[in-house]
């Protein structure tokens, strides 16, 4: 009995050793790096809605500056461009679709705030950005006194709502979740004006003609950078890196050659958006 007690323990003890070997092996000890590699996808959560920065062209295509930029992270990561997911996400949805791992990156004009980076972690900055407000030629919206008793059009989970919420809660907002309904919304005359960022603006005004910014700047200039996962430091190191890299070689200046100039022209300079 002796002897079938003690085979008995030292089975129980080999199974419990391997429990603990099994244990040592969770996916919390596996690299970030190491599953995208192995995965072969880099997954980018992007806008689909909001050129020049990161929208879905005729071809149903991901284009823009956010997208130009992401397409060159899954070529330095994963030696092919063409791995790489594009997530189309909300404004308000960004943190969630990180926290859920649903996306490894967030390149989906992502201003970094105080509260956001209590919720996620960013990663160096490649742009600056402000707010603007743009509204019809006729009715044209110059100073912010304007909007007393009228309705404000914006865009939820972005900086412009918290902007208003925080500095003008007696203005009204009228929220919508996808660029194209606001602006609509803007077309429509259902708001007097809509406040979105200021480089947003720039470009939709030249498309749109009968508009225009009349306020060019609100509050302080901010920055726009990737954000990774709360906690997710080897990625979010291997970013860093990789934009320090890309500013050794200006890449981020022919990013907006490439993307943004086309929509700007000569009316805005480069060292005003690209952040390096």
């Amino acid at each position: 009995m002796k002897n079938i007690k003690g085979l008995s323990l030292f089975f129980i003890s080999i199974i419990v050793i391997g429990l603990l070997v099994g244990c040592g092996q969770s996916s919390e000890d596996v690299s970030a790096i190491e599953t995208i590699q192995e995965n072969d996808t880099l997954r980018i959560g992007v806008f689909g809605d909001k050129p020049p920065f990161g929208f879905v062209n005729q071809d149903g295509e991901n284009e823009g500056f956010d997208v130009y930029i992401a397409n060159r992270f899954a070529e330095d990561l994963l030696g092919d461009a063409s791995k790489v997911e594009f997530i189309v996400v909300e404004a308000a949805s960004r943190v969630e679709y990180l926290e859920s791992n649903r996306v490894d990156i967030i390149m989906a004009n992502f201003t970094v705030t105080d509260e956001r980076e209590e919720a996620v972690d960013f990663a160096t900055p490649y742009m600056k950005v402000g707010l603007g407000i743009v509204s019809p030629n006729d009715e044209l919206i110059t100073d912010i006194s304007e909007l007393e008793g009228q309705k404000l059009i914006v865009n939820r989970g972005t900086t412009a709502e918290l902007y208003f919420k925080e500095n003008y809660p007696e203005i009204e907002l009228l929220a919508f979740d996808e660029n194209t309904e606001a602006f609509n919304a803007l077309k429509d005359g259902r708001g007097v004006a809509l406040a979105h960022d200021n480089t947003l603006l720039f470009a939709w005004a030249n498309e749109n003609p009968e508009f225009s910014v009349g306020i060019t700047a609100l509050g302080n200039e901010d920055v726009i950078a990737p954000a990774v996962k709360k906690g997710n430091t080897e990625l979010l190191e291997w970013i860093n890196e990789e934009l320090e890299t890309l500013a050794e070689e200006d890449f981020l200046y022919k990013a907006y050659d490439d993307t943004l100039r086309p929509v700007f022209g000569d009316s805005i300079d480069a060292d005003d958006i690209v952040y390096q």
